[in-house]
């Protein structure tokens, strides 16, 4: 976890100022695929977050394996065949907060649109992804729910299981960020 942490540090181009910065304390990015035959859904909860509330920078990574499902063949088939966590250990995003009215010193709750690069399964695509900051006594909590398309990070899926997985994953966070001491 340490060396995601250097990774996610090394995201960040400019000198930081430490009240600026907010990392990770808590959360989980989870997935749900839908489809007549068969639901599939994974949570994972071994997530990296910063946030600099200067800069409005933010990145985050995910460790391909942590993710858990309900049944062990899924997980299996998901880490081997599909997101081939031997090969692409991480998925990341590293973007820019691109909404000017966020008071990160008041409590509220604020729409926010993210700008940046969404990298899964080793394919880098930009995104803009809209989601919702709460800050409350000094502690930030960063919801959002988009889709993410496999065909669009190069993620192939057999014939003979093309019913039971959806070509559009409907993607899940939830990360609660406080000042990195």
């Amino acid at each position: 976890m340490k060396l995601l942490y250097l990774i996610l540090i090394a995201f960040f181009t400019i000198n930081l100022n430490a009240q600026n910065l907010y990392k990770s304390v808590k959360g989980s990015v989870s997935f749900f695929s839908e489809t007549p035959i068969e639901n599939i859904d994974a949570e994972n909860k071994t997530l990296t977050a910063l946030l600099n509330i200067k800069t409005k920078e933010m990145a985050f990574l995910v460790t391909n394996n942590g993710f858990k499902f309900d049944k062990p063949l899924m997980e299996e088939h998901f880490n081997e065949n599909y997101i081939e966590s031997d090969k692409y250990k991480v998925s990341s995003f590293k973007g820019k907060i691109i909404n000017n009215s966020i008071e990160f010193t008041k409590n509220g709750t604020y729409k926010v649109k993210v700008k940046g690069i969404l990298d899964i399964h080793g394919v880098e695509n930009e995104r803009e992804i809209e989601g919702e900051l709460t800050i409350k006594n000094g502690k930030i909590i960063m919801v959002s729910e988009f889709y993410l398309v496999l065909k669009d990070h190069k993620i192939k899926v057999p014939k003979i299981v093309n019913e039971k997985i959806a070509q559009q994953i409907k993607i899940n966070i939830n990360i609660a960020l406080a000042v990195k001491k």
